[in-house]
């Protein structure tokens, strides 16, 4: 993310990341040179020029450079209903990274059956079909944000079962096995919203980041709001916390930009065309 505002700065303006470690293991999951392999690949089995890329915004900037220079775009977990219909009503096949549950479970409400849907494994470089070539809609690739992915069958139907009465809200980043079960899907301000626009004394089961539940949970004390999943916790995201953001804020005063993250003119370039596309098409 800290790479993407660096890619939508004006000269003179720059982009610190309070921990430099602070990444994002899904992100860490496609880079340029694994998504080339794969456009590769993509082009022998259904044909040069019809594979229309569109990653998740959580990605590295090769990543939406790769887009870009391939005609695709970016979408967030909000716009990526309105922006993969796009695609998949540009006459071509969708590659969908790094996400494959938002892929999946956007896919599926806009009516494309799993059969429809290939998966690339980008860890082997290998294609899995579930139908034949000429049927197939959108490849999604083989990653997953480990929050979201890792709540099990057992854990939600356990916690299902044990909050009866609770309305269960999950983040499109989950597994559509479990999706599918839901009350409700979304972004994290569809989730917010949706609580918020919920009478006192709603009850709700919310399967996402540990820290959103329980902010949630705390601007709204007149309703009940559990985590679904206790190990839902991103540890890379809770690396930034007030005393290396105080020590940034005294580095930058005493003109140190040693935090700063800084995206290549090239790579750039080809970046803001997928962010540009994104904007256009929202």
């Amino acid at each position: 993310m800290a790479e993407t505002a660096d890619i939508l700065t004006e000269k003179g303006q720059r982009v610190l990341l309070p921990e430099r470690s602070a990444g994002c293991p899904m992100a860490d999951m496609a880079d340029r040179k694994s998504a080339e392999n794969c456009m590769k690949l993509l082009e022998e089995k259904f044909g040069k020029g019809r594979i229309l890329p569109i990653t998740y915004v959580n990605s590295k900037a090769e990543v939406k450079a790769f887009c870009g220079k391939y005609g695709g775009t970016v979408v967030t977990s909000g716009n990526a209903p309105k922006i993969l219909k796009w695609g998949l009503n540009s006459g071509k096949i969708v590659l969908f990274l790094p996400d494959q549950n938002l892929g999946r479970n956007t896919a599926v409400d806009l009516g494309v059956s799993l059969d429809e849907m290939a998966l690339y494994n980008q860890l082997k470089d290998e294609l899995y079909l579930n139908c034949p070539a000429d049927k197939v809609k959108i490849v999604l690739w083989g990653g997953y944000c480990h929050v979201h992915h890792f709540i099990t069958d057992e854990t939600f139907f356990e916690a299902k079962k044990a909050n009866e009465g609770y309305k269960v809200l999950l983040h499109p980043e989950c597994r559509y096995d479990i999706v599918k079960e839901a009350d409700g899907k979304g972004s994290t301000e569809f989730i917010i919203n949706v609580v918020k626009g919920a009478p006192d004394g709603s009850k709700f089961l919310v399967g996402t980041e540990k820290n959103l539940v329980e902010r949630i949970a705390h601007d709204n004390p007149g309703k009940e709001i559990k985590l679904l999943d206790s190990n839902s916790i991103c540890r890379n995201m809770n690396k930034i916390n007030t005393e290396n953001l105080y020590e940034t804020l005294c580095e930058i005063r005493e003109g140190n930009f040693k935090r700063q993250v800084s995206v290549d003119d090239e790579t750039a370039a080809l970046a803001v065309l997928a962010l540009d596309k994104m904007l256009e098409l929202s």
